[in-house]
């Protein structure tokens, strides 16, 4: 092999090893997802779960929402 060659064969390797990936992370979810402990996609004025049921989709304002300890 060249060195060339492992060179790239090394940045394969650990561009495999990178690719675990998190899901995208809601920055709120809404009541009733939060409520049924379901995926909120965070979609305004209506989620994807609200919206296909057909319920209203409310939002909790961040300082009203208790704090956790």
């Amino acid at each position: 092999m060249t060195e060339s060659s492992k060179s790239s064969t090394q940045e394969n390797m650990q561009e495999e090893l990178e690719i675990p990936r998190t899901p995208r992370r809601t920055p709120m979810a809404c009541i009733f997802c939060r409520g049924r402990k379901l995926k909120c996609d965070g979609t305004r004025p209506s989620c994807a779960n609200c919206n296909r049921r057909g319920i209203p989709c409310n939002y909790m304002p961040v300082g009203q929402q208790g704090s956790r300890k």
